[in-house]
């Protein structure tokens, strides 16, 4: 058995949008149990959760970082998760591991896109949630308003247990409204409190929101509607099983509230978090699939169980290599033993078995079912891997990552940088799932593709820290066609002669449109041997070779037909290279009559924004010649649907940030090509030009 039973297992992840708190509330949280000495600040860059340097250089949650601690006999694995939205899909991979999660609420500036965007995550996984109502110390701080705006944006329905104790300079604790006393915080940052009888002052508004959240835990389950319609009360026992059922049925949301950074409140969210949310065993089996037969498999909770664990997370520490974190949903893990990944059908040696507590790692002996560790230096496993026991495999689904949504070439600074830089850019995307990397075959550039331009500049960071590997980011090229609107007949015709053997090919093409898609469509309509069958696969290489280059402005030529009708050959002189030259001067010929246009890519745009940044929105991309398909209205928000030229929006997460105080989301993917405009045709063309005489 390890240390904890499962029963008394917390999974939980702190979570909200940027700026809400949630680092804080995670120092409050470690500091009140004892697991560190001295509460840090994330604008000191002395928190234990924020570590990384290029979290302590942007005062910010870069990448989810778990700590463990224990509270009233029970085992606390803690997520805080980042909350901008250039980081915010680490949030979703740890969720999909998680039994529950704490909401921060900000009093000041309530519900943001990116807290909206996650709770739709901890309703897609099925995690019952708690809230609490974050810095009630600052000016501005508006307890029952922040519920408001809960229930508005995100649709929940809060019960708050607990309320404020004075407000903004004033604050100095929380009102118990299970149990009615006041709790009144040393003003010390100790997280020190004396119990006593609620204030003259605040008795009133304590008993009508007392009064609120008993008929709201009356509606818990049957039996305790019966006793209050009965009674027309509950009984503290009754009140606190009522909270938990509710809570585990996400009928209703709890609402605690406090000061993350005065430690004030966060003894009685630990009390909540055990009280409340569920443990492992309360959660319903896992379920994964049987990599042999492809059935649906359960796994319960339990050590009798065997062995099933799923990879949600991969970091590269400097001196322990790579670390590969997963949650254990079944069995026991032993250290020095080997397990089997089932998704990659190989065996793996699980060394010194760790719990993490931010950047330190605690060796441990065993880990059981519930449990959350990391071990070191696994070689084929990744993260969305499951582990398990080879004698009973089973692939639980991991959670699906989210698209990128912004791309930049990168270019390595020196030769031995570009050496380099494939095997750091592999392990960079082990730890970071979302970025991806390719070489581009049109632009020859390499892309790298990342959540929003902040996340990349981190990319670039972490390579030259980690990897020793720099890199320049820039703009990428954007990848134009060209195709033709008209149709002609051309020859091409290719002779050549110096003395001895000599070269001739002679061929005749019809050059015409094809559909959208349809790419370069050769037809081979040689009858009566005109041209020997050997040479025609020479004029169709030619030809590709040739649109392979381009005609306006060096870009792929695709979208046109090429048929070849006639031609003429000579039987010493002729070769396949003779009618491969030919059909290229034919192609080239053709160009010029075929009315020749530029291709752009067009780009489908789902953005979520405020409803105050609607106009400025739609209007900013009317400007990028974008069309809107489609304007969805939910809670304070609005989703915007467009298909926006890619040349229009290679920068578009600076902007969006800009327009909406970063209060928005965007998500792109392809969607087709289109005619560029004459105007801005010219303009390219131009510059490709320019580009070509700058190479010489």
């Amino acid at each position: 058995m390890g240390t904890y039973e499962t029963a008394k297992i917390r999974n939980l992840g702190i979570v909200a949008h940027g700026g809400a708190g949630k680092t804080s509330l995670t120092e409050a949280i470690l500091f009140t149990t004892g697991m560190i000495d001295r509460l840090g600040r994330v604008d000191d860059g002395t928190s234990a959760m924020d570590f990384e340097p290029e979290e302590i250089k942007r005062k910010i949650s870069i990448t989810s970082a778990l700590d463990h601690c224990q509270w009233n006999d029970h085992s606390l694995h803690i997520v805080d998760t980042p909350g901008y939205g250039n980081f915010i899909a680490d949030s979703r991979a740890c969720l999909r591991a998680l039994d529950g999660a704490v909401i921060i609420l900000s009093a000041i500036s309530g519900v943001k896109a990116q807290t909206e965007e996650i709770w739709k995550w901890v309703n897609e996984f099925e995690i019952p949630r708690i809230a609490f109502v974050n810095k009630l110390d600052r000016e501005r701080a508006n307890f029952l308003r922040a519920i408001d705006d809960m229930e508005r944006a995100l649709g929940a329905r809060g019960v708050a247990v607990q309320m404020p104790l004075g407000i903004e300079e004033s604050f100095q604790g929380v009102i118990d409204l299970v149990r009615m006393k006041a709790l009144r915080y040393v003003n010390n940052h100790s997280g020190a409190f004396t119990e006593e009888e609620i204030p003259e002052e605040h008795l009133g508004e304590a008993r009508r929101l007392r009064e609120m959240m008993v008929e709201t835990v009356a509606e818990a389950y049957d039996a305790l509607t019966e006793k209050f319609l009965e009674t027309g009360e509950l009984t503290e026992e009754e009140i606190l099983d009522g909270l938990r059922v509710g809570t585990m049925r996400s009928t209703f949301t709890v609402v605690l509230c406090g000061s993350a950074t005065r430690n004030i409140g966060a003894a009685q969210l630990l009390d909540a978090i055990c009280a409340y949310l569920p443990s492992p065993q309360d959660r319903t089996g896992a379920v994964g699939t049987n990599p042999k037969s492809g059935e649906l498999i359960e796994r319960a909770p339990a050590e009798s169980e065997p062995f099933s664990a799923l990879v949600f997370k991969t970091t590269s520490d400097p001196y322990t290599g790579k670390i590969t974190i997963f949650r254990v949903y079944s069995g026991v893990l032993n250290s020095d033993s080997m397990v089997y990944n089932s998704s990659k059908e190989t065996q793996e040696r699980i060394g010194q078995i760790f719990e993490l507590e931010g950047k330190k790692q605690k060796p441990i002996k065993q880990a059981v079912a519930g449990d959350i560790v990391a071990v070191a230096k696994l070689k084929e496993t990744v993260t969305g891997d499951t582990l398990c026991d080879e004698g009973n495999p089973i692939v639980y689904e991991p959670a699906k990552q989210l698209i990128p949504v912004i791309s930049y070439a990168i270019e390595p600074k020196t030769k031995a940088d570009e050496d380099k830089i494939h095997n750091a850019l592999h392990r960079m995307i082990e730890e970071e799932p979302t970025l991806e990397s390719h070489r581009d075959s049109q632009t020859k550039e390499m892309i790298i593709s990342g959540m929003g331009q902040v996340h990349l500049e981190v990319i670039v960071e972490k390579l030259k820290r980690k990897f020793g590997v720099e890199v320049l980011l820039k703009s990428p090229k954007v990848p134009y066609l060209e195709t033709i609107r008209g149709s002609a007949k051309v020859q091409g015709k290719y002779k050549k002669q110096s003395g001895g053997k000599g070269q001739f090919g002679d061929c005749w093409l019809e050059m015409s449109p094809a559909g959208r898609g349809e790419g370069y469509v050769f037809e081979d309509k040689i009858v009566g041997g005109i041209i020997p069958r050997q040479y025609i696969p020479a004029v169709d290489k030619g030809i590709h070779d040739a649109s392979q280059e381009g005609y306006l402005a060096g870009y792929p030529v695709v979208d046109f037909k090429a048929a070849l009708v006639y031609g003429s050959f000579h039987t010493v002189d002729s070769s396949e290279m003779a009618f491969k030259v030919a059909g290229s001067m034919a192609f080239k010929k053709g160009m010029e009559l075929c009315k020749p246009v530029l291709l752009e890519p067009i780009m489908n745009m789902k953005i979520t924004v405020p409803d105050d940044t609607m106009g400025d929105v739609i209007g900013d991309l009317n400007s990028r010649r974008g069309k809107v398909v489609g304007v969805e209205p939910k809670a304070n928000s609005q989703i915007i649907r467009a298909v926006v030229p890619m040349s229009e929006v290679l920068a578009y997460s600076n902007d969006l940030k800009s327009m909406t105080s970063d209060r928005g989301l965007f998500s792109m993917e392809f969607s087709h090509y289109e005619e560029v405009p004459s105007h801005m045709a010219q303009k390219v063309i131009a510059q490709a030009a320019a580009e070509k005489v700058a190479k010489g």
